[in-house]
């Protein structure tokens, strides 16, 4: 596993289409499939006013939320996972609306007519890579103290 920087975990984020949104639902956990772009380093999806996601951001002026993309091989098992931890909130200027609306097509046969915005602070990635082969590194054996 390769630790990746701030600027590949991004273009890798910008690349992906689809993640999941994790949020607070009753002081819980709460994971949401979506499908996102990302918009000048802001992570931008869209949402039901009336989902949970929708109801959690609108509730909290600056909710922190993590977002988590990936593509990895179910065989191979090499791929990358991306991380972002930031706060979310509503995008309501009507060109931004528009304009976003206009970009990112809903996957699911919904209406979609909340834009939410997500401003990474913390961005994490890793690259899995294929197995070199080489054995662990071995560890000293742990010697219990006798009394």
């Amino acid at each position: 596993m390769i630790e990746l920087d701030r600027e590949e975990s991004m273009r890798l984020l910008t690349a992906a289409t689809f993640g999941r949104v994790v949020f607070t639902r009753d002081a819980l956990p709460a994971i949401r499939p979506v499908n996102h772009l990302v918009d000048a380093g802001t992570i931008i999806v869209r949402t039901r006013l009336t989902s949970r996601l929708t109801s959690a951001v609108r509730d909290s002026r600056n909710q922190v939320v993590a977002y988590e993309a990936d593509a990895i091989d179910p065989d191979s098992h090499i791929g990358w996972s991306v991380v972002v931890t930031g706060f979310a909130h509503t995008i309501t200027d009507p060109e931004r609306v528009d304009r976003y609306e206009r970009l990112l097509r809903p996957w699911v046969d919904k209406v979609m007519d909340t834009v939410i915005a997500i401003e990474p602070t913390l961005v994490t990635g890793v690259r899995l890579v294929a197995d070199t082969g080489d054995p662990l590194p071995e560890e000293p054996p742990i010697v219990l103290s006798e009394k």
